[in-house]
């Protein structure tokens, strides 16, 4: 019934009339422009993941305020509370925050089994911050070129209600619905949980899109990806399957830069992410990074 009402109020907005949710949404017109939105889904145990980060792919104090002036690129580490609000986990965040001004907090509480409840609300939270053309998600403990991410998701702003990721498993479809088994099997459109983006519409106010999926579409499965893809499905949003957002590390993602194809991003299959990320990623950077004056050579 949620999504049939979601179609709906689309099919409304679509033609042109007012719902009384979308009348309720503020005007973002006003609202300085990005380009995307760079979420990096981290925990409260993680923080040699994200320091590993900061020193390889995500720059750093004015080089990072510098990326969102002139680029229009907001990168930032995005984790919610704990179940004991302001105790010691939480208070930890918040310092390491003070110290790197790199964190999205959540009104979420952080748990393994509420991934999909995490990544509605990092949607969310990012669209009704800031105004961007992309919202991408990343693990902690994938390496990511910026630059050749940026590129790539610049050649899909023609096409409306893009989602952008590498895909695990063809749709099981019966007789032009959803199979049931598949859903609760985890194979709905599965999608590899390192990265993906999605487009703001190009036809339609993304608030609008936003308000469909986020307040009406609110079922959720055990995989965070195969949630977010199942509302987009519904809402009639556009898979893109890029594999360069799923190389391998060295030599996979090195062979393809040797090659003239940069990867996007680069993780090991076997893990979801770089294996043994902390110890590995200086290195994956080192010999799959596309250098450090590519992000400002970019044009997008």
């Amino acid at each position: 019934m949620e999504l049939a009402a979601a179609k709906a109020a689309q099919e409304s907005i679509l033609s042109g009339s007012p719902t009384s949710e979308t009348a309720e949404n503020k005007d973002s017109t006003d609202k300085k422009k990005y380009f995307m939105v760079i979420g990096i889904n981290t925990a409260f145990s993680s923080r040699k993941r994200r320091d590993s980060v900061r020193a390889t792919w995500m720059p750093q104090g004015d080089e990072r305020r510098k990326l969102e002036s002139e680029k229009g690129i907001v990168i930032r580490f995005v984790i919610g509370h704990s179940a004991t609000l302001g105790g010691i986990l939480d208070r930890a965040i918040e310092a390491e925050d003070q110290k790197h001004g790199d964190i999205l907090r959540l009104d979420h509480v952080e748990g393994y089994l509420e991934l999909s409840a995490k990544t509605k609300a990092y949607f969310a939270t990012a669209v009704s911050l800031w105004d961007a053309e992309y919202y991408v998600k990343v693990d902690d403990d994938v390496h990511v070129n910026i630059a050749t991410l940026g590129e790539t998701l610049a050649r899909h702003r023609k096409k409306p209600r893009v989602y952008i990721g590498c895909m695990k498993s063809v749709l099981s479809l019966l007789r032009g619905e959803l199979d049931t088994t598949s859903l609760n099997t985890g194979n709905l459109g599965s999608l590899e949980t390192s990265i993906s983006a999605m487009q703001r519409d190009n036809y339609m106010p993304f608030q609008k899109i936003w308000h469909l999926i986020f307040q009406h579409v609110l079922h959720k499965y055990a995989n965070e990806d195969v949630s977010l893809g199942s509302w987009f499905i519904g809402l009639d949003v556009r898979h893109i399957d890029d594999r360069r957002l799923c190389c391998g590390t060295p030599p996979d993602c090195e062979w393809k830069a040797q090659a003239g194809n940069a990867c996007v991003a680069s993780f090991d299959w076997s893990c979801s992410g770089i294996c043994r990320s902390v110890d590995r990623i200086k290195e994956v950077h080192r010999r799959c990074g596309e250098g450090e004056d590519a992000i400002w050579k970019a044009v997008f």
